[in-house]
């Protein structure tokens, strides 16, 4: 496996030995979309072939190039060729298991992040994102196709808001905004599913409860490990000196900043209230355990007496009296039911049960 990524790496123009980790359910060719567009004009098409694009490069307007699939690596040591992407920049591209990030490379702005979504079976699933912001240019890598860019799309197409009246940084902004917006949807459904295993923790704990609580706690610590780091990358493009990202823009990745600070604390409170609802399901599970041994133990106490009073007259002695009376059997018996029902007037008296 090693060897076949070191092939890979060489490919694309990476140091030997560099981790490339290409999806399995990825296609045999990576689909390449380029949306130009100005404040008066916008063209959309899909690129089959490497020259296509470099006849788009260098037109007027911004340029937004956005590819679906990593495995053709070829194409990708082609694009950032064309665009002088580092390749260091390229290697972290294709290796899909980076930490949120942002790198200035003067010329132009690296950001790496992770989208995350609710599939329908209730799964959190992820995808890496790169992005490339230039002059003029935005470039876009995902992992698989998904329809994560589509609302920005039809702003564009339709020319709603400020998207085509500003620069390619206030494009990233869209982006940007969008992927926290899915972090927003992914915290709704975890809600719910918390408030349902709140319900079932009330009704009655059983291990398949135990089990959704553990499954809640991983989702969130992996939405945690992401977003501590987008933190520092979003702070980073706000306070960003470069030339690649206007004064205004920078207002923008302000608002995003903040709506990161309110998913983690978000995501703070759901560690919490699951930390709590692990404590109550232990505590119930023990609640439950001590309710059975004293119910036992009561029993036990009870047949105690009536047991010492059965084992003493079965006792094989020729000489006992009790042994000759008429009404010795039924007086013993009422003795010991006698005994039983004072024990359980106690009991009942002290509130034991």
């Amino acid at each position: 496996m090693r060897n076949k990524h070191n092939k890979r790496s060489k490919k694309a123009g990476l140091a030997p030995g560099s981790l490339i980790h290409i999806g399995e359910a990825y296609a045999d060719k990576s689909k390449v979309s380029v949306i130009r567009y100005a404040e008066t004009s916008f063209s959309e098409r899909t690129i089959s072939s490497i020259e296509d694009l470099r006849s788009q490069k260098d037109k007027q307007g911004i340029t937004w190039i956005n590819i679906d699939g990593l495995q053709d690596v070829n194409l990708l040591e082609e694009i950032g060729n064309m665009f002088g992407l580092h390749p260091l920049v390229l290697e972290d591209i294709l290796n899909t298991d980076q930490r949120p990030k942002m790198e200035d490379y003067c010329n132009y702005i690296y950001i790496v992040l992770r989208n995350y979504t609710s599939q329908g079976n209730g799964d959190l699933q992820s995808e890496q994102v790169s992005i490339v912001l230039g002059k003029n240019f935005v470039l876009s890598f995902r992992e698989k196709g998904s329809s994560l860019f589509d609302t920005i799309e039809k702003r564009l197409r339709a020319d709603k808001g400020r998207i085509r009246k500003s620069g390619a940084d206030y494009l990233v902004h869209s982006i940007i905004d969008n992927i926290v917006d899915n972090y927003f949807i992914v915290l709704e459904n975890l809600e719910e599913k918390i408030e349902f295993l709140e319900d079932d923790l009330v009704r009655q704990t059983t291990t398949a409860t135990l089990q959704e609580i553990h499954i809640l706690k991983r989702e969130l610590i992996l939405l945690r490990k992401s977003l501590w780091p987008l933190r520092e990358a979003i702070s980073s493009l706000e306070r960003s000196d470069s030339s690649l990202i206007s004064e205004a823009t920078g207002i923008y990745f302000k608002d995003i900043f903040d709506h990161v600070i309110a998913i983690i604390d978000t995501v703070e409170t759901f560690r919490d209230m699951l930390s709590g609802m692990l404590d109550i399901y232990l505590s119930s599970v023990s609640y439950r355990l001590n309710e059975v041994m004293k119910v036992l133990t009561i029993i036990a106490t009870i047949f105690m007496p009536l047991t010492f009073l059965a084992g003493v007259y079965g006792m094989n002695f020729k000489f006992m009296p009790e042994l000759e009376w008429r009404w010795a059997y039924f007086g013993v018996l009422g003795i010991m039911l006698a005994i039983a029902l004072l024990m359980i007037f106690y009991f009942k008296k002290k509130k034991w049960f």
